[in-house]
């Protein structure tokens, strides 16, 4: 019999995430199998996913009532709902935790994407939601956004665990990365122990090659010099941007700088491979997992990428491979007229939009239920 290849993962160093909640699953036995059986050691959410699992099932419907008898308003609801998914799921997969020392087992929630662009107020907003879920193997989800920039690092230093979210480009994780850097050195100053907060840079891939391939095939079809660039860059950005994160993640946690924060306890932060579901289907099912297996990582996965994993999939130490041809993609882009660093800003931009759409789609299905409550 083979062995499941979502456990072999684990022998080259990458965690396996699911990216998808939803209450039943934690109720009915299904997420403890996805542990049991195909090692998954951690989950993320964001407001699309709430939204769809709690406009798209009954599962909520006892508990949403429940609270409009309450007196709750539609956000109230929301911030209640998640953090009691939350908490569960967190429940769920602490003794991962615990058995990696405090590295692997995270469960992730998201401040309200309405503050991507307030600092202030995104630091507010972690620091309550925090405390609510009261979890150590929780993470706070912030935007990388410029005004996430600084909440990341004042949250750090607060000792609170960050999921730095919707990351696309590599200007940005540098920032990033400095960030979790500077908040460390921040609670070093205190006095803190650095062993017990964590982070996570989350790496989004696929809406890379969305943006980018038919950009490379209106430029393919027009024929001409630089046809033959473009047909060698199509559905091969995403890819070659995250080989170039890990080689800036390998030199900034092997720097003098980090060294010194490591021995006072200070963990990597890991990159997290997300938006990882193929979305063109002419690409494999397991285009954005075969080719990014490494240490020091983890690869967020929607249900559907899980099972065609499970299937399909044929581990081995691939990320480090293929660095200078990474490069050298990324170096095209500019021959063929395509500005990363503007492609990258477009889709941080639109996935603020995204969320705000989901979240604010989810207030909206609420709040005819709270209008009509009994009195």
């Amino acid at each position: 019999m083979n062995k499941n290849p979502l456990l072999a993962l684990e022998s080259f160093g990458q965690s396996i995430w699911l990216d998808y909640l939803r209450r039943n699953s934690l109720t009915n036995g299904e997420f403890r199998d996805w542990i049991g059986k195909d090692g998954v050691t951690g989950l993320t959410s964001n407001p699309s996913i709430f939204e769809k699992a709690i406009t798209g099932s009954h599962d909520y419907d006892g508990a949403i009532h429940d609270l409009v008898r309450q007196g709750k308003n539609a956000r109230e609801i929301y911030q209640v709902l998640t953090v009691e998914d939350i908490q569960a799921a967190a429940d769920l997969f602490r003794p991962a935790y615990d058995r990696s020392i405090g590295t692997d087992g995270f469960v992730s929630l998201e401040v309200s994407p309405g503050l991507a662009h307030d600092t202030d107020g995104s630091i507010a907003e972690a620091r309550q939601l925090w405390s609510a879920v009261n979890r150590p193997n929780l993470f706070i989800k912030i935007p990388a956004t410029k005004e996430g920039l600084p909440a990341i690092q004042q949250l750090i230093g607060e000792g609170v665990n960050v999921n730095i979210t919707l990351l696309f480009g590599l200007q940005r994780y540098k920032e990033v990365v400095a960030a979790y850097l500077s908040g460390l050195e921040t609670l070093a100053g205190k006095g803190k122990k650095l062993n017990g907060v964590a982070s996570v840079a989350s790496f989004f891939l696929s809406r890379i090659d969305v943006l980018v391939d038919p950009i490379l095939e209106k430029t393919i079809q027009a024929g001409g010099k630089d046809a033959k660039i473009a047909e060698g860059l199509h559905g091969h950005i995403a890819i070659a941007s995250a080989k170039i994160a890990y080689r800036i993640h390998g030199e900034i946690f092997n720097s003098d700088r980090f060294t010194e924060l490591n021995k006072k306890g200070a963990k990597h932060q890991r990159l997290l491979w997300a938006s990882t579901g193929t979305k063109n289907p002419a690409y494999s099912d397991v285009k954005y997992i075969e080719p990014l297996i490494g240490k020091e990582t983890i690869n967020t996965i929607p249900v559907e990428t899980l099972n065609a994993y499970r299937d399909q999939g044929k581990p081995t130490l691939s990320l480090p491979e293929g660095l200078i041809d990474a490069q050298r993609l990324l170096d095209g882009l500019g021959q063929v007229g395509i500005d990363l660093r503007a492609v990258t800003q477009q889709l941080e931009d639109e996935g603020v939009e995204k969320f705000n759409k989901a979240y604010d789609q989810l207030l909206t299905t609420l709040s005819p239920l709270i209008i009509h409550r009994n009195p």
